[in-house]
């Protein structure tokens, strides 16, 4: 069975892309027989491009990020003789399945952690493409900050861009000028802007996906990690099987795919604090928000 998997934007990002990539390694090494298509703008003309021509040269393709929902559904309609995936997706049909790393499970514990450790009573948060993920690991952030402290000011923004790294530098610099001391990235690529801006103001960051206190630990205090590989091996392990999943798939702390990483000199009673929360979590106890209806940060063009 031919699989395309479907990345927009940079492939090698340290970030969101390349975690999957991982995955897709993984399932490479077993001598299966995968095509990466990879640096599709996000643009819906050219991402329905891109997806159909994958799917008419493969058996089945998977695309990587909740932009596949805008267009999947379109493309697997048109094509029921083909497979279909999307990892971080919420869509599903006869021949169309869904993948989603829970990733606003660790945004939460992000919200708290950032409220617990803010000196300004002021924390921030980033990211690029308006796409049903990052809203909901932008609500679910939102959501952990009032759990804990509901007088802690967010400033909150999307830039547009995942991978362009003046764009969020500029804006990464324009939330410290609010005062914002500890700003939470969902970036991919121009996480590297932000993380400049972070080192020229003194904000710490808190990063996503990958583990960034390893990788950076002198910027990064914390990191919401996602294993979006995990659900890329399940999708295309499903679909080399033949096997369609009735309901999205979802991975979370539970799961072992998500988790708070801290930097060593944080306090141990914030440490217990997220331990027992992320449990609270696993167990269902606690119900992480996803929608969010407060105040956007813009920055001047």
């Amino acid at each position: 069975m031919k699989i395309s998997v479907i990345f927009v934007g940079e492939l090698h990002d340290n970030g969101f892309n390349q975690c999957a990539l991982e995955g897709v390694g993984q399932i490479q090494r077993s001598a299966a027989d995968i095509d990466v298509v990879s640096g599709i703008p996000y643009d819906p003309a050219e991402m329905t491009q891109a997806l159909r021509s994958a799917a008419e040269k493969s058996d089945g393709v998977v695309f990587i990020g909740g932009q596949g929902n805008l267009v999947t559904p379109k493309v697997a309609n048109a094509l029921p003789d083909r497979t279909f995936a999307v990892v971080q997706g919420n869509v599903s049909g006869p021949n169309m399945a869904s993948y989603d790393v829970l990733q606003e499970q660790s945004a939460f514990l992000a919200g708290v952690f950032a409220a617990r450790m803010t000196r300004t009573g002021v924390v921030g948060h980033l990211s690029g493409h308006r796409v049903l993920p990052g809203l909901k690991g932008r609500a679910a952030f939102a959501s952990g900050i009032r759990y804990a402290d509901e007088s802690i000011r967010l400033v909150t923004g999307f830039c547009g861009t995942q991978d362009e790294s003046a764009v969020t530098e500029a804006w990464t610099i324009a939330m410290a000028d609010e005062e914002a001391d500890i700003i939470f990235t969902m970036l991919n690529a121009a996480r590297e802007g932000a993380t400049r801006a972070c080192r020229a103001t003194g904000a710490r960051q808190i990063g996503n996906a990958a583990d960034w206190c390893e990788i950076d630990p002198e910027v990064f205090v914390a990191s919401a990690v996602a294993r979006i590989d995990l659900g890329v091996i399940r999708a295309i392990s499903d679909m080399q099987s033949g096997f369609r999943p009735d309901e999205i798939v979802r991975l979370g702390i539970r799961e072992e795919a998500v988790a708070l990483t801290m930097k060593q000199d944080v306090p141990q009673p914030v440490r217990q604090e997220i331990a027992e929360l992320a449990r609270l979590i696993a167990d269902g106890s606690i119900s992480v928000g996803t929608t969010y209806d407060g105040p956007e940060f813009e920055v001047a063009a």
